[in-house]
C-alpha cells in the first residue's frame, strides 16, 4: 500500500470501525443477556417472531413502496439477481476448496456462501449511512428478493445434511409477502393511491425492525454453544472464501464495471454485503430441521467477531481503491 493511501486507509477504517462498533456492542449485550438468563428463550422467540412478522415488512413496505422509482432507478432488477449470482460464485468457490469430503461437510458451503443480508447489513447501513439509508433500505430487500430464495432453499439442504430443499412453502414468509407487494404497488405507481397516514403508520412501526432484528442476531448467537479446536481447518478454509475471497472477488467486480461513478453508495452496498458474517438463519434452519449445530454454531462466533475487523477493513479498502 502506497504511502500516501496509509492515512486514507486508516482514517476510512477507524470511521467505519466506530460505526460498525455500536451495532457489535448491541449484540454482544444480547448475547450476554441470554448467557447469564436474563433474556430466556421465550422472550428471544417471541421478540424474533414479532420482528419477522410485524416489524421487518413494515419496514420493507415502507422503504420498497415509497423509495423504489422504476424511471430514476431502471435497473432494480439487477438485485434480486446479484443476490443469486454472489451466493452462487461463492457456492462454487466453496465446493471446489471442499470438493474431496463432500456431502459430509456440505454444511461448510452454506456457511462459506450465504451471508446475513439483512440482520447485519441493516443496522451496519443504518450507522455507516444515515442520511441515505432509505435508498440503502431499498437496495437491501432488493437483494434479498433474490438471496432469500437462494438460503432457505439450497442453502436449508446444505446446512442441515437433508439433501433436498425446503418445501416451497417455507419460502413464503411475511417480509416476502411485503417485499413483492411492496415492489409491484412501486412498479404500477399505486403507492400514491395509499393514504399517507397509512404510510406513517406502517413506517412508525417498521422503525422497530432494526434494533430488534440487531438483539435478536445477538440473542442466538450469544446462545450458541463455542467448541473450535476440533473444526479449525474447516473453519479455516470456509470463513477464509467469507470474509476474504468473496469480498475481494465483490470488489474487483463492483470496480471492473465502474459502479462507483454510477451510484457510490450501491457499490458500498455490494462490498458491505458480500464482507458481512454468514447469515444466521442457517443455525435457526439447523435448530429447527437438525444438523451440526455445535460446530456451525461455533464458526459464526469466530465469523461475527472477525467481522469487526474485515467488514471495515474492506470498506476502507474499497475507499483507497476509488479514490
Amino acid at each position: 500500500m502506497e504511502g500516501g493511501s496509509t492515512p486514507l486507509f486508516l482514517a476510512a477504517f477507524g470511521s467505519a470501525w466506530l460505526a460498525i462498533l455500536k451495532v457489535f456492542l448491541v449484540i454482544v449485550a444480547a448475547g450476554l443477556l441470554v448467557r447469564r438468563g436474563l433474556l430466556g428463550q421465550n422472550a428471544v422467540s417471541g421478540l424474533s417472531d414479532v420482528t419477522v412478522v410485524l416489524f421487518l415488512p413494515c419496514l420493507i413496505f415502507s422503504k420498497v413502496a415509497t423509495t423504489l422509482d422504476p424511471n430514476a432507478f431502471p435497473l432494480w432488477w439487477a438485485l434480486p439477481l446479484a443476490g443469486v449470482a454472489m451466493s452462487a460464485v461463492g457456492l462454487g468457490i466453496a465446493a471446489l476448496a471442499f470438493r474431496r469430503e463432500l456431502p459430509a461437510k456440505s454444511n461448510m458451503l452454506a456457511v462459506a456462501s450465504m451471508q446475513n443480508a439483512g440482520y447485519l447489513v441493516l443496522p451496519v447501513g443504518l450507522a455507516l449511512y444515515p442520511s441515505e439509508f432509505d435508498r440503502f433500505a431499498l437496495y437491501c430487500f432488493l437483494f434479498i428478493l433474490g438471496f432469500n430464495g437462494v438460503l432457505w432453499s439450497v442453502g436449508k439442504a446444505l446446512a442441515t445434511g437433508s439433501g433436498r430443499p425446503g418445501s416451497w412453502r417455507g419460502l413464503i414468509t411475511p417480509p416476502l409477502v411485503a417485499n413483492l407487494a411492496a415492489t409491484l404497488l412501486a412498479l404500477i405507481g399505486g403507492s400514491r393511491l395509499v393514504p399517507r397516514i397509512v404510510l406513517e403508520g406502517i413506517e412508525l412501526v417498521g422503525q422497530a425492525a432494526v434494533p430488534a432484528a440487531t438483539v435478536v442476531l445477538g440473542a442466538v448467537l450469544g446462545s450458541v454453544t463455542f467448541r473450535l479446536r476440533p473444526h479449525l481447518w474447516d473453519a479455516t478454509r470456509a470463513l477464509a472464501i467469507k470474509l476474504g475471497v468473496l469480498p475481494l472477488l465483490t470488489v474487483l467486480a463492483v470496480w471492473a464495471l465502474g459502479l462507483e461513478q454510477v451510484d457510490p453508495l450501491l457499490a458500498r452496498f455490494f462490498v458491505l454485503e458480500a464482507a458481512s458474517a454468514p447469515a444466521v438463519g442457517i443455525i435457526l434452519q439447523i435448530r429447527t430441521y437438525g444438523g451440526d449445530e455445535q460446530k456451525v454454531g461455533s464458526l459464526m462466533l469466530v465469523s461475527y467477531a472477525a467481522c469487526l475487523v474485515t467488514l471495515p477493513a474492506w470498506l476502507a479498502a474499497w475507499e483507497v481503491i476509488v479514490r
